[in-house]
């Protein structure tokens, strides 16, 4: 059962870096609100990069629920509110360890 609106995602066409610290990473929504490109920029997992279809869903006070799942089995879910640049990230590995990590969400613009 898909959650996605009928609305068009915000976002598309839009690149923004997540910074949770141990782990860096661009995050580019594609113009076809179907797919996003992300890149571990830091961290130990630095060179990971992975084209993925992505569902999403508007929450109250400005968050976005965005998730998908990776060719290994990996799934990732993101809380982000990209007005006030905060990104709550929970994702499991295929080993089925399970992250929870918060950090920073800045436009890819906005990078120096």
């Amino acid at each position: 059962m898909s959650t996605q609106t009928t609305t068009r995602f915000p976002f598309a066409g839009s690149t923004f870096e997540v910074d949770y610290g141990d782990l860096v990473a661009t995050n580019a929504y594609s113009t076809d609100e179907n797919s996003l490109i992300y890149e571990i920029t830091g961290g130990s997992l630095k060179g990971a990069t992975a084209t993925v279809a992505f569902e999403w869903k508007e929450l109250d006070g400005g968050n976005f629920v965005i998730s998908w799942q990776e060719a290994d089995g990996s799934t990732v879910v993101h809380v982000d509110n990209f007005e006030k640049g905060f990104s709550l990230s929970f994702f499991t590995t295929p080993k089925s360890d399970f992250y929870r990590l918060s950090g920073t969400l800045r436009a890819f613009a906005d990078l120096k």
